[in-house]
């Protein structure tokens, strides 16, 4: 199981009040509520591993070359050492260093890579893990990653709803979208875009028509062999948008599809089934006034 943790996190922030507060006045909301659903996971799916996916660098400047609006309009500032700061609010930004050490003391690995996002982690570890024949489960709340979705190898995306978690496996793309497999859903969101991203896609070509495309040709190449013949399932307002789009259609890809070969360490990421450092949990709990989270987490474990 690898976690999107900047989602989980942020999903927290925001769903947990954020009276939810340490003895000194600390705001733990996030805290809490990452730890609350960890527990839930491990708990109803019992995973063999589990790993934390961490953005390392969450605007790497690969994509931001091939597309400068990439994520532009997160952007707080430029970082001291190079980069960018992303706009995070304060008190969400205090709790991010805590969850890294809770994270730390239960013994759950927390796995970067210089350069690349969460994303690329997580599709790097799905990319090892099938080369090793082990199913994968994502957990994550944002869609890009339903391109990793792949019923052969035993990938699918644990994805939140009212009701908890819900499984997309090939099928529910399909019932989504109407695409067969997460490469598709790949090819269609480089053609529909994704505004949150500061990504503009093909201008006039929305999600449906995207994903009617790629079924009917196959892949994002094949659309794009199908503009360069004038194909007749084409019409002419799609072959000029198409065409009008190439820049864009050369480089989107690249930034749209997530890495798999990012240098993500490798670390023993076996479920922890007690602490790995019980001082400084209790230090952690000490300070923070998280045992009840901390408590129930644990016990999830060890059952």
């Amino acid at each position: 199981m690898v976690l999107d943790t900047s989602y989980l996190y942020f999903r927290a922030f925001f769903g947990v009040p954020d009276t939810v507060r340490g003895p000194d006045g600390t705001p733990v909301n996030a805290v809490h509520g990452l730890l609350e659903t960890i527990t839930r996971l491990v708990t109803e799916h019992r995973p063999d591993r589990l790993v934390a996916a961490w953005d390392d660098d969450w605007r790497p400047a690969f994509r931001v070359a091939a597309i400068p609006s990439y994520k532009a309009h997160r952007v707080a500032g430029e970082a001291p050492g190079g980069g960018w700061v992303e706009e995070v609010p304060a008190a969400l930004t205090v709790q991010v260093p805590l969850v890294a050490d809770v994270l730390a003391a239960v013994g759950i690995p927390r796995l970067g890579a210089l350069g690349f996002e969460a994303d690329d982690v997580m599709g790097t570890l799905v990319a090892r893990a099938t080369v090793a024949a082990e199913p994968v489960d994502v957990v994550s709340g944002d869609r890009d990653l339903f391109q990793l979705v792949d019923d052969e190898a035993r990938v699918r995306v644990l994805f939140p709803g009212k009701e908890g978690f819900g499984v997309v496996d090939q099928a529910e793309l399909t019932r989504r979208y109407g695409i067969a497999t997460g490469a598709q859903y790949a090819d269609m969101a480089v053609l529909r875009g994704d505004p949150s991203d500061g990504l503009p896609g093909v201008p006039g070509i929305g999600e449906k028509t995207a994903a009617a495309l790629v079924v009917r040709y196959g892949s994002l190449a094949g659309v794009l062999a199908a503009r360069d013949r004038a194909d007749p399932g084409l019409t002419a307002t799609q072959v000029r948008r198409l065409t009008e789009a190439a820049d864009y259609l050369a480089v989107a890809p690249a930034v749209v599809r997530v890495a798999r070969e990012a240098p993500v360490p490798v670390v023993d990421d076996r479920l922890p089934t007690e602490p790995a450092d019980p001082d400084a949990l209790a230090s952690f709990v000490g300070r923070w006034g998280a045992a009840g989270a901390v408590t129930r987490l644990v016990a999830a474990l060890s059952a």
